[in-house]
């Protein structure tokens, strides 16, 4: 097979021009050619039996002499061509092994950038796992926003307080997750940290979607690329609710022992003048040495502690005073004798004169706090004296009757002293505050403040008319009771009206006492348990008195007063509110519709008080007294509402009762977490509502103290609402689990 191999022949053949060379190779060549020719024509020659000539074979050498050459140069140049053409290939296959070689080596080093661009990238995942996993864990709010305000990002602070998850706060603005007064502040921050690419700081209070307040501190931060370029906000915000507490705390506790020093102080003083006053008298009189020496002790020890007093008294402000007022019965001509007593001491001891007046006829008791009014005129008095130097002191008092039961104090201080300048009139009465210019005032700066505020307590009012250089004048007008005696009230209780009174109440249990107690004492009673059933008895038939409770579940009362008074006008009864706040101001129920208001549940004495107002006294529909303290108190010794629970106890299994117990139980903890929030933000609808929720649970199981509670925190009409409010609050959390553990012991011990 190799013989007829053409590649065999050419590669022999230019195996054989290399070696020989060009003219060997074509000397080679034409003998190759000449004898080849030859042999060719002597073979023809034989076939066809003809004789072989000399021209024949010349012809045949000439042939191979001018073909030789041109078939040479032709091979030459083809096996030239050819042998370029290999060594260029050979040229370019050792460039492709070569390149190859280079390629193995890239694809290596590429495989290796590969593994470890890979194992880069798992380390980034890693670390960006590693890092949102650190922010989720992060109780401090993390977000991001771009530069339209969108959310982008944030963590799961951010998603606990939205109450929405990571990917449906992406793409929403402040407007969507905000109350829409701190989303245009959020905003504009926003954009004051873009203008300014500085950081902006603030607090506030931010609402979790369970109503839990938390005060937070917010820092918004602009955002950069390399290039430095702002690309969006981040924000972080800490949780400083405890901080605020404590600082609440702090202000707190200032403030308490601010009004507890500047009351004591000043309440200690007033007694204290009479102690300088009578010591300085008797020693004017006949003693002995001895005596006059522990006398003058008495008299220096005095002066001193009053100074004392003096410069303790260097606190802030007294925001409003804890008054606790007591109401006696005065006797008039006592009380009028000491006040002129006193005058006369502290004016004799300055030279000055003294002019006393009484008008109009004192009864001879009345109801107030004798101590409170007797240390405001003091200090009236005490002021006139200080600020007078020369000339007198007059003390007017006169009496007005308003009506069979109250009458109206009036006393007027008037001095011829240094006077107050006209524009200083006003602050004349503000805590701290002593008229300019005055070399007289060395004082603390309270006693009119807290005068002030003991007459407003007391429902009294306080003025101050005065010249610059001829003197002051003080008036002090307040409105008090005429105390009953006994034959008095049992008269009053023997000629009230037997009634005929519709009684709008929705609880079963609360129309049973009061129907109970309404017709014990001669009444005729009949009920309606909502708004509709009120409106359709009034039209059907004729009563002498409605009593309306507030809260109804159609409607409230307030609503069926006004469709009563629109419907019936003048012919309507009196409508008198019941409600369950028993330091409710009656001008509330008034202004709503109503005639008066009694506290539940209904008491004998309020009852016929108001009977006695509405149905026999001229000019009725007067306020009545709130209930005493001493009531209020006998209104919380009971922990829970035996008569509720006995009915209760009627209707379903005690197992039931217990399941309801342990529910308030697990519940109570939470509400009070909201309501402290709501406090520590000074959020009055916050805490009206959350404690309102309380009040509803405790009296579904029948804890009346924690119910009774829970009403005053309800109640911010009420009197010192504000600094009472941690105390009932404390209360709730201390005792709500001993009321709960009597209560489920009673529940077993008389449950079926």
């Amino acid at each position: 097979m190799r013989l007829f191999n053409l590649k065999t022949w050419v590669r022999y053949y230019v195996a054989l021009l290399k070696r020989l060379g060009v003219f060997r190779f074509s000397l080679l060549l034409a003998i190759a050619i000449i004898s080849a020719d030859s042999a060719l024509q002597i073979l023809l020659a034989i076939y066809f039996d003809e004789p072989l000539s000399i021209a024949d074979a010349s012809r045949s050498i000439m042939i191979g002499l001018i073909i030789t050459p041109w078939a040479v140069y032709f091979l030459t140049v083809v096996v030239g061509d050819l042998e370029e053409a290999r060594e260029h290939l050979g040229n370019t296959v050792a460039s492709l092994q070569e390149m190859r070689q280079k390629d193995l080596l890239k694809t290596h080093a590429l495989e290796k950038e590969i593994i470890e661009r890979k194992k880069s990238q798992h380390e980034l995942v890693e670390a960006a796992i590693l890092l949102k996993s650190f922010i989720n864990t992060s109780p401090d709010l993390v977000f991001h926003r771009d530069l339209n305000g969108r959310f982008v990002s944030c963590n799961k602070a951010m998603e606990k307080l939205t109450g929405k998850t990571e990917q449906e706060l992406i793409g929403l603005t402040p407007f969507d997750i905000f109350p829409a007064d701190y989303a245009q502040q959020v905003v504009a921050r926003d954009k004051k940290v873009k203008q300014l690419k500085q950081e902006q700081i603030h607090e506030h209070w931010l609402h979790f979607p369970n109503g839990q307040k938390a005060f937070f501190e917010v820092r918004a931060l602009p955002l950069f690329n390399s290039e430095s370029l702002c690309t969006g906000i981040i924000g972080f915000g800490r949780d400083i609710t405890e901080r605020k507490k404590y600082q609440e705390s702090i202000e707190k506790n200032i403030r308490h022992k601010t009004e507890f020093i500047s009351t004591i102080s000043h309440e200690l003083r007033t007694p204290l003048n009479g102690i300088v006053g009578l010591s300085r008298m008797l020693l004017d009189e006949q003693l002995t040495a001895e005596q006059t020496k522990h006398l003058k002790t008495i008299h220096i020890s005095a002066i001193t502690l009053g100074n004392i007093f003096n410069d303790i008294v260097n606190l802030d402000k007294l925001d409003r005073q804890r008054l606790n007022l007591v109401a006696n019965n005065i006797n008039m001509l006592d009380f009028i004798s000491d006040l002129k007593s006193l005058a006369f001491i502290q004016t004799e001891q300055k030279g000055l004169t003294l002019q006393f007046e009484q008008q109009g006829d004192f009864p001879d008791y009345v109801e107030a706090d004798d101590t409170r009014l007797r240390q405001v005129l003091w200090n009236l008095i005490s002021n006139a004296v200080k600020f007078t130097q020369l000339g007198s002191v007059s003390i007017r008092c006169w009496s007005k009757p308003v009506n069979l039961d109250q009458v109206e104090l009036s006393f007027e201080i008037e001095d011829t002293g240094i006077g107050i300048p006209e524009n200083q009139l006003d602050k004349i009465f503000a805590m701290y505050y002593q008229v300019e210019g005055n070399t007289f005032a060395t004082g603390s700066g309270i006693g009119l403040a807290v005068s002030a505020k003991i007459v407003e307590a007391m429902g009294g009012i306080i003025t101050v008319s005065s010249k610059l250089g001829q003197g002051s004048t003080f008036k002090l007008s307040l409105t008090v009771n005429r105390p009953q005696t006994e034959h008095q009230e049992q008269q009053i209780l023997a000629d009230l009206p037997k009634l005929s009174i519709l009684l709008v109440e929705d609880i079963e249990l609360n129309i049973l006492v009061a129907k109970s107690l309404l017709e014990k004492l001669g009444h005729k009673v009949d009920s309606a348990v909502n708004g509709a059933q009120a409106l359709d008895k009034v039209k059907q038939n004729s009563y002498q008195l409605i009593l309306m409770d507030i809260q109804l579940p159609d409607m409230d009362g307030y609503q069926v007063t006004k469709k009563l008074r629109e419907i019936h006008g003048q012919k309507l009864p009196p409508i008198v509110a019941l409600t369950a706040n028993v330091f409710a101001d009656n001008k509330m129920f008034i202004a709503q519709g109503m005639d008066d208001a009694l506290a539940k549940p209904l008491s004998v004495k309020p009852l016929n008080a108001m009977i006695n107002k509405l149905f026999k006294q001229e000019g009725g529909h007067q306020h009545i007294e709130p209930l005493s303290k001493k009531q209020i108190a006998q209104q919380a010794d009971t922990l829970f509402d035996r008569e509720m629970l006995v009915d209760l106890m009627d209707f379903l299994p005690t197992s039931v009762i217990l399941n309801n117990i342990l529910l308030f139980e697990k519940l109570l903890p939470e509400y009070l977490d909201v309501l402290d929030s709501n406090m520590i933000a000074k959020d009055q609808k916050g805490i009206v509502s959350e404690a309102h929720k309380i009040k509803g649970a405790a009296g579904s199981v029948g804890l009346k103290r924690i119910q009774q509670l829970a009403q005053k925190i309800q109640s911010p009409d009420l009197p010192a609402w504000w600094d009472n409010i941690d105390d009932w609050v404390e209360l709730i959390k201390s005792e709500y689990e001993n009321d709960v553990t009597i209560l489920k012991k009673w529940v077993v011990a008389n449950g079926k």
